[in-house]
């Protein structure tokens, strides 16, 4: 009777040590999944993008991989706040930041920006390897080309101001305002001109790239309104000259409004050339 009675309470012992151990592990695997779908900035699906979460809290990892439909899950999510991050090959990387709260599912859709390579700008790989002074002086001439670009943005204002007012200060009847405000706009149109061309002048050159489509137009245009830009306020100073000890613009100076039209209409088309792909 106390064989049985013992074997008993072996029996009743295991199967309480047992529902106490198994407690917890249910409730471990009653986390939340995370899923969502992984595209491109064209709204087309990432494959094979890794996609990994981490609990701010406790710095718990977790990892999952978007299939070729750009779909992903991440089970058993504990409740907390996550960072989750996505990598992609030939894509920059992107992370959002989320929280867990019960074990409902959370859906997170996420967009990857396609990372625009050296070779896409004409560098060949060799040159993709280069050193450190290679990439500081490829940095250099990015900044110094943003700033010739933005600088001759800047100059079309009084570029195409002062070829309108030069239809006013050429007249019969102009005063001396006219011509004043002419020469206050090209002398404002030739310094923000000649700064700019200094930045794109010396911006240091990157050996072995090539010259394509659209920059080379642009470079084209150059030497069309870059002697415009200095005959042009020469023929103005001798017009101007004229006209204000009375006289009729003549001869090499009447040449002024002519070459300004063509050295303005040459500059809009070097800025148009790079303002659209072809």
């Amino acid at each position: 009777m106390n064989w049985i009675m013992g074997r008993f309470l072996l029996a009743a012992g295991i199967l309480f040590v047992s529902c106490l151990s198994g407690a917890p592990l249910r409730a471990q695997d009653a986390g939340a999944a995370l899923s969502g779908t992984i595209v491109d900035t064209a709204g087309k699906a990432v494959g094979g993008a890794k996609v990994s979460s981490r609990n701010l809290a406790t710095a718990q990892s977790a990892e999952s991989r978007t299939d070729a439909n750009g779909q992903y899950s991440l089970p058993n999510l504990a409740p907390g706040d996550y960072e989750i991050s996505i990598t992609a090959e030939g894509f920059s990387t992107n992370t959002s930041k989320i929280t867990i709260a019960g074990a409902a599912p959370r859906t997170l859709n996420m967009t990857l920006a396609g990372v625009l390579s050296l070779q896409d700008l004409g560098f060949s790989a060799a040159q993709e390897q280069g050193s450190a002074a290679d990439q500081a002086r490829l940095d250099k001439r990015s900044h110094m080309l943003k700033i010739h670009q933005r600088l001759g943005l800047i100059a079309t204002v009084p570029i195409v101001a002062s070829v309108i007012t030069g239809t006013q200060a050429g007249g019969r009847s102009t005063s001396s305002t006219d011509r004043y405000l002419h020469l206050a706009l090209g002398s404002a149109a030739g310094d923000l001109y000649f700064m700019s061309a200094y930045y794109a002048i010396r911006a240091p050159g990157i050996h072995g790239t090539q010259t394509r489509g659209p920059i080379r137009l642009h470079k084209a245009l150059a030497w069309v309104h870059g002697p415009g830009m200095i005959l042009t306020p020469i023929l103005g100073a001798i017009a101007f000259d004229q006209k204000s000890k009375g006289q009729r613009v003549h001869g090499i100076a009447s040449a002024h409004s002519a070459v300004a039209i063509i050295t303005a209409a040459a500059y809009g088309a070097s800025i148009l050339s790079v303002s659209f792909k072809f």
